[in-house]
């Protein structure tokens, strides 16, 4: 089941990102009943990532590789990752995250270059569309 969810980045943009439920079911429905969910974000390269969260979820097919957009929960974090380029850890090419994450969804926006502007700290809203 697919489920929408609106990330609010303050003075920058709002980011739809759309939550599937086939690979990590439990990750999907934590992060739903948490919403709204108000929390500081980081940059690590180009992956944005939440401080911790209320989220509590084992790894659930987790994955030490993602793509390019992917939404996923750091279990060893309780944090939400934005997934827009490569990272520090990644070889050419790939997306690495510091270590595996539970994939949970896409972002809908193509264009990424706005997220180069976000700084560590900002707080971003997670919710449901209205």
């Amino acid at each position: 089941m697919m489920h929408k969810v609106i990330a609010d980045l303050p003075k920058l943009k709002t980011i739809e990102l759309e939550l599937d439920d086939k690979v990590a079911p439990k990750t999907v429905r934590s992060f739903l009943d948490c919403l709204p969910l108000i929390v500081g974000i980081n940059v690590w390269g180009e992956e944005l990532y939440t401080d911790k969260t209320p989220i509590e979820v084992n790894p659930e097919n987790s994955k030490s590789l993602v793509e390019l957009m992917d939404v996923a929960y750091w279990p060893q974090g309780k944090a939400i990752c934005l997934f827009f380029g490569p990272t520090p850890m990644g070889k050419k090419g790939e997306i690495r995250p510091y270590s595996p994450v539970n994939v949970i969804g896409k972002m809908r926006e193509t264009d990424k270059t706005f997220l180069k502007n976000v700084k560590n700290g900002l707080k971003v809203t997670f919710r449901l569309p209205k």
